[in-house]
């Protein structure tokens, strides 16, 4: 390839105002994290972009990694030259030319430097001209073409940008705070860890695991999803919760019908107080609204009602087609169908209550030591931090 230099475009963070560059400046410091691995890279900050000089890393590669950091809203591959009009043509046509299967381009032309002497729309067809003249395989299509050549005069250089590649989008990572997030090994938690990421949340997740009804296979599971929802954020922490004792409790004093209820209500205790220690200032789940029974109103109200944290369910309105076809591109689907059991589906009732009463769950919980299956669970949490060089460093008790 013959590009130089990655420029990254700011999305929403260029209408933050007067904290505009505290957030550009927690991205910059996302981008450098995720490309550590490139040892050759430059990066520097400007007003409106981020600059990568690549030093001969290839372009692809670092794309592949810039598409999947929140707070881009577009990367464009980029080549530099001098203002003469003559190194602007060949600087074009050297862009041009990378795109063998494009059919149609346009050129989009502008002076920074108003001192120029050729104004931007006769740039636009005097290098759009260069173009056809010395590319037969394209033609000019200014409303919807294969691809547009930036061109961007300045007061010492020029830049001439490639294709565009879209960004994730959203929020950098950390910039909204921190949120405690419920995470199973089923197909919507890792979407929902995904969507409150791009809102610039940065997201630890605990997991519940009942062994020996759930196996090992069932936490390399979740492993396996923390680790691919990891390349979305920075270090990624999962809290794994001893919840076996916890669950015998309730099915030896709980009527079938509100296990679940109850159940879920002592997760979200579990989860506020170590959402408490870690300084999270959420909850989020992966709940979409009647999509089981522990997901209708009044089974949330029940629920909600023992934590005073926010609880964020970002796919509370999505339907199970919408929330698979974000798992597919995330590539957390196929770990999350695999068929290994969690907790939740241990001493599943037959027939649970969909619309739980919170007085009957509140009496039906005097039967259970509340207080000391929470933090017998709190206290047995194991810790994991998966970062990009030590995916799995086991940690005892609290970081």
């Amino acid at each position: 390839m013959i590009y130089d230099y990655l420029v990254v475009r700011f999305g929403e963070i260029t209408l933050k105002g007067k904290n505009k560059k505290l957030f550009v400046i927690k991205l910059e410091n996302d981008v450098r994290e995720k490309l550590r691995r490139f040892p050759q890279l430059e990066i520097k900050r400007h007003f409106d972009d981020l600059e990568i000089k690549l030093n001969g890393e290839k372009s692809s590669d670092v794309l592949e990694v810039m598409k999947k950091v929140f707070g881009i809203q577009n990367i464009s591959p980029a080549i530099k030259v001098g203002t003469d009009i003559k190194e602007i043509r060949e600087g074009v046509l050297r862009v041009a030319g990378q795109e063998k299967d494009a059919k149609t381009f346009k050129i989009a032309a502008r002076r920074k430097d108003k001192r120029y002497p050729i104004h931007g729309s006769e740039l636009n067809q005097e290098l759009g001209g260069e173009v056809l003249t010395h590319c037969d395989w394209l033609s000019v299509d200014v409303h919807h073409p294969d691809f547009i050549i930036r061109v961007e005069v300045g007061y010492h250089e020029a830049r001439i940008y490639g294709k565009e590649v879209k960004g994730a989008g959203g929020l950098p990572v950390g910039s909204s705070g921190k949120v405690m997030l419920l995470l199973s090994g089923g197909i919507d938690s890792p979407v929902a860890a995904y969507l409150v990421a791009k809102r610039g949340a940065l997201i630890e997740a605990i997991h519940f695991q009942s062994p020996p009804y759930t196996s090992d296979r069932a936490k390399q599971k979740v492993m396996d999803l923390s680790k691919k929802l990891r390349e979305f954020g920075g270090e990624f922490v999962l809290h794994l919760v001893p919840f076996t004792n916890a669950q015998v409790a309730i099915r030896d004093a709980v009527p079938e019908d509100y296990r679940i209820t109850i159940m879920r209500r002592l997760m979200f205790r579990i989860a506020e107080k170590k959402a408490v220690q870690r300084r999270a200032l959420a909850l989020a789940t992966g709940e979409s609204l009647g999509q089981v029974a522990s997901q209708t109103l009044e089974s949330m109200n029940t629920i909600n009602a023992v934590t005073n944290l926010p609880i964020i369910r970002p796919l509370i309105t999505m339907d199970k087609i919408d929330i698979a076809q974000i798992a597919k591109k995330i590539d957390t689907y196929e770990i999350s169908i695999r068929p290994y059991e969690d907790c939740c589906t241990i001493f599943l009732p037959k027939a649970p209550r969909t619309r739980p009463d919170r007085i009957h769950a509140e009496r039906f919980e005097r039967n259970l030591a509340v207080d000391e299956l929470v933090n017998e669970a709190v206290e047995g949490i194991e810790t994991i931090i998966i970062d990009a060089d030590t995916n799995e460093e086991e940690l005892s008790g609290l970081l």
